[in-house]
């Protein structure tokens, strides 16, 4: 007997290990989701905890109005976004004075476990949003959030 080698061993394990990579560049993604601020400041900063019953995520929006807030709930996923605009004038003898900002963050944080939409409630008190979910069965539904 002859003890030839599989030419395809060596392409299964390529294709194992591209795979794994690909696995680990998706969850490394879904921990550091991508953050856009669109007038150079800082990014949204969030702490989600499991509390045993319920997600509670809690998110730093200073300088935003509560009707500046847009939180959606979809299956698995939390996206939070807040948007300003700002405008400042004035008249000094010949010149005028005026300046416009907006400011723009957005967030989408995956959850591990499906929570209830029905249950779902945030508020939003000097600057910082929280936001409780409690958790449930999957569902596909898309839900908006009102902020308090």
């Amino acid at each position: 007997m002859t003890d030839r080698k599989n030419p395809f061993r060596e392409l299964d394990r390529l294709f194992e290990q591209m795979q794994e990579n690909v696995e680990e560049a998706s969850r490394w993604w879904e921990s550091e989701p991508l953050v856009r601020s669109d007038d150079g400041s800082s990014p949204m900063r969030v702490d989600l905890r499991d509390a045993g019953d319920e997600f509670v995520l809690t998110a730093e929006l200073p300088g935003f109005e509560k009707g500046d807030i847009d939180v959606r709930l979809t299956d698995r996923n939390l996206r939070v976004s807040a948007e300003r605009e700002e405008e400042e004038r004035s008249e000094d003898g010949e010149y005028i004075h005026r300046e416009r900002h907006r400011a723009s963050v957005s967030r989408s944080i995956p959850l591990r476990e499906a929570v209830e939409t029905d249950g779902v409630s945030a508020t939003y008190d000097n600057g910082v949003l929280t936001v409780r979910m409690p958790k449930t069965e999957p569902s596909a539904e898309s839900t908006e959030i009102d902020v308090s």
